[in-house]
C-alpha cells in the first residue's frame, strides 16, 4: 500500500466516522501503531491506527446526513460519526457546549484543561497542524474529549445550542478576522468569548456588533501563563452576563481553586473584564520591577551570590512575600546555563533588555486619562523603555566614567548581610502594597466613570490563585475591601497602615543607600514618594498653582475663604520690588 493510498484511507470513515490524522505523514502513522485518528463526534474515542485503517476501507453504509444546527457537520461531506469504541458508545455524551478557536500554546492548554474537567470541547485553528498537535496531546494526556475541526463551519455547527466559542488569538485585527469567519454560522443566543489581552474599547465595540446579530459577547482576561491555562488560570470575564451564565459551570471547574472558591467571577458589563486584566498586568509590571530592584541591591550592595539570592527569595516565599513571582525568582537563580559547561547561572547570561506587549503602556495611559496616580507602575514601564536602550546606556557609562564617575558603586556601603536582607524584604513588601493600591484605585476610577460597579474584594479573591500576581497578601487585600468597599486607598486600611509605618525606616534606608551607591531603584523610590505624598496634609502644590495663575491666569483657591481667585502677580511683584528699593 503506497502513501497515496494510505492518505486516502486516512480520510475515509471508521464505521461511518469522519476522522482526522494526528500527523501529516501517513507513513509515520503506520510506523507508530500507537497513533490515533480522532473522530469528529463528542461521543467518540480515538481508535488505534491499525483498527481505523482496517475498518476505513469500506465506504459508509448510510448516506451523509444533511447539516443541521444540532449536529456536527462532517468534513468534506462525510457521514456524521457514531461512537468509535464500546466505552464511548456507552457514554453517548451530547455534543460539546463549548468550542475554542486559536490553538497556540495558551489555547491548547485551556482546551485540554476544560476537557480534563469533564467537558467535551471542539477545537479549531486555521492551521491544520495546530489541530493535529492538540489532538495528539489530548490523546497522550488521558484520552481527553477534544474534537478537532479544520473548517469554521464544521467547528461551529459541532456545538450544541446555545453555542459558546472561545477565542484565543492575537489581540487586534486577528480577533476581528476570526469573528468574521465564525459568525456566519452562529445564531441568535450563541456567544463569543475573547480570551486575549484585548484593549477594552475593542471589546465594547465588538459587544455592540455582536448584539446587532443577536450574539452574546464576553471579553475574558486569562492570567496564569501556559501553566495556568493548563492547570487552572484566573479568569476575568466581562460583557454580557448571559454569556457568562451559559458556561459558568465550565469556567468554575477550569479556573484555579483556592479556599475561597474558583478564581473566576463575572467582573462586570462592557469591557470590564479586559480592563481589569489590563490593570492586573500593570500591577505585574510593578511587581517584577520591584523584585528586580531587590535583587540588584542584594547583589551589588550586599555582594550576595546567585545561590545566596536563591535562598533569600525561597525564604521570603515562606512569609508575607509569598507569591508566584517570588517563588519563580528563587527558582531562576538555581538554573545553570545549559549551553555553558562551567556551571554558571543562566540568569547572568541573559541580555538586560526587557520586552513588553503593551498592557503596561495601556495601564499608564488610562491612569493619566483618569487622573489616577500610578507612579510605581509608570516607573516600571519607564524601566523597560530604558532597558531597551542598551547601546546608549553602554555609551553613557563610558562617557561619564571618562568624566570621573566610577563605573561601579559610587559609595561602598558596609552592612551586615542579614541586616541588608531583612531591610530589603521590608522595602519590597511596602513598595508592593503601593503598587497594588495604585492598580486598585485605577480600577475603581474606571468603574465609577463607566458605571460598572466593580467589586474590588472579589477581584482580589480571584487573583489569589492561578494568576501571575497571586500572592498571600491578596487575602488581606480582599478583607480590607470587604471591611470597607469604599476604602479610598489600601494605605489607609488600618492593617496595611500599621505595616507601612512599621516598615518605613527600613524602606527609607534601602532607597537612601541605593541612591548613595548610584543604584537605580525607580520602583521602590516611586513607591516611597507615593506613600509620602499621599500622607502629606500639605504639599508645595500651592506654589505650582501660583505659577500657573501668574503665566496663564488659571486662578487658584484659598485655604481661608471660598471661591476662585486671580492675582496680577507681576504687577504686584514689581510694585513690591520698587517699594523695597
Amino acid at each position: 500500500m503506497n502513501n497515496r493510498t494510505i492518505e486516502s484511507h486516512s480520510f475515509n470513515s471508521f464505521e461511518g466516522n469522519p476522522i482526522f490524522p494526528i500527523t501529516q505523514n501517513s507513513t509515520d502513522l503506520i510506523q507508530n501503531p500507537k497513533a490515533y485518528f480522532y473522530p469528529l463526534h463528542p461521543s467518540s474515542s480515538p481508535p488505534p491506527l491499525a483498527q481505523s485503517l482496517l475498518q476505513s476501507v469500506a465506504p459508509p453504509t448510510s448516506p451523509p446526513p444533511q447539516p443541521s444546527p444540532h449536529r456536527p457537520v462532517p468534513l468534506d461531506g462525510m457521514a456524521s460519526p457514531a461512537p468509535a469504541t464500546p466505552a464511548a458508545a456507552a457514554a453517548h455524551s451530547p455534543p460539546p457546549r463549548i468550542g475554542l478557536a486559536g490553538l497556540a500554546t495558551m489555547g491548547q492548554n485551556l482546551a485540554l484543561n476544560i476537557a480534563e474537567k469533564g467537558f467535551p470541547i471542539s477545537v479549531y485553528n486555521r492551521t491544520a497542524a495546530k489541530v493535529d498537535s492538540t489532538l495528539l496531546r489530548a490523546r497522550d494526556e488521558g484520552a481527553l474529549p477534544v474534537l478537532g475541526h479544520r473548517d469554521p463551519r464544521g467547528f461551529v455547527l459541532s456545538l450544541s445550542r446555545p453555542r459558546t466559542v472561545v477565542l484565543l488569538v492575537q489581540a487586534g485585527p486577528a480577533v476581528d478576522a476570526t469573528i468574521d469567519a465564525l459568525t456566519p454560522y452562529l445564531e441568535p443566543g450563541d456567544a463569543i468569548v475573547d480570551g486575549g489581552n484585548e484593549w477594552y474599547q475593542n471589546t465594547e465595540r465588538r459587544i455592540e456588533e455582536a448584539a446587532a446579530r443577536g450574539i452574546l459577547y464576553l471579553g475574558m482576561g486569562v492570567s496564569g501563563g501556559e501553566e495556568g491555562a493548563r492547570n487552572g488560570p484566573s479568569l476575568m470575564p466581562g460583557g454580557h452576563a448571559d454569556a457568562y451564565n451559559n458556561i459558568k459551570d465550565i469556567l468554575e471547574k477550569a479556573a484555579a481553586q483556592t479556599e475561597d472558591g474558583a478564581c473566576v467571577t463575572f467582573v462586570g458589563p462592557g469591557g470590564a473584564g479586559n480592563f481589569v486584566k489590563m490593570v492586573h498586568n500593570g500591577i505585574e509590571y510593578g511587581d517584577m520591577q520591584l523584585i528586580a530592584e531587590a535583587y540588584d541591591v542584594l547583589r551589588r550592595v550586599g555582594g550576595l551570590s546567585n545561590s545566596e539570592i536563591a535562598d533569600v527569595f525561597a525564604e521570603w516565599n515562606k512569609g508575607e512575600l509569598e507569591s508566584f513571582l517570588v517563588e519563580i525568582t528563587a527558582d531562576i537563580f538555581t538554573v545553570a546555563d545549559p549551553l555553558d559547561g562551567s556551571g554558571g547561572a543562566l540568569v547572568d547570561k541573559i541580555l538586560d533588555k526587557t520586552g513588553m506587549k503593551g498592557t503596561g503602556k495601556w495601564t499608564v495611559q488610562q491612569a493619566a486619562e483618569l487622573a489616577v496616580a500610578a507612579p510605581t507602575i509608570a516607573a516600571s514601564l519607564d524601566g523597560r523603555y530604558l532597558s531597551g536602550l542598551k547601546d546608549e546606556r553602554v555609551t553613557a557609562a563610558g562617557v561619564l566614567e571618562e568624566e570621573g564617575m566610577p563605573a561601579g558603586l559610587l559609595e561602598k556601603i558596609n552592612v551586615d548581610k542579614k541586616e541588608l536582607v531583612d531591610r530589603v524584604r521590608q522595602a519590597l513588601y511596602a513598595s508592593k502594597i503601593c503598587s497594588y493600591a495604585q492598580g486598585m484605585n485605577l480600577i475603581r476610577a474606571k468603574s465609577e466613570e463607566k458605571g460598572w460597579n466593580l467589586n474590588l474584594a472579589e477581584l482580589a479573591r480571584i487573583w489569589k490563585g492561578g494568576c501571575i500576581i497571586r500572592a498571600r497578601f491578596l487575602d488581606r487585600i480582599k478583607r480590607a475591601y470587604d471591611r470597607n468597599p469604599e476604602l479610598a486607598n489600601l494605605i489607609v486600611d488600618r492593617e496595611f497602615a500599621r505595616e507601612m509605618v512599621q516598615r518605613q525606616n527600613a524602606w527609607r534606608w534601602v532607597v537612601a543607600r541605593a541612591v548613595e551607591a548610584g543604584i537605580s531603584t525607580p520602583g521602590m523610590t516611586a513607591s516611597l514618594s507615593y506613600f509620602d505624598t499621599y500622607r502629606s496634609s500639605r504639599l508645595p502644590a500651592n506654589l505650582i498653582q501660583a505659577q500657573r495663575d501668574l503665566f496663564g491666569a488659571h486662578t487658584y483657591e484659598r485655604i481661608d475663604r471660598p471661591g476662585s481667585f486671580h492675582t496680577e502677580w507681576t504687577k504686584l511683584a514689581r510694585r513690591s520690588n520698587g517699594a523695597a528699593i
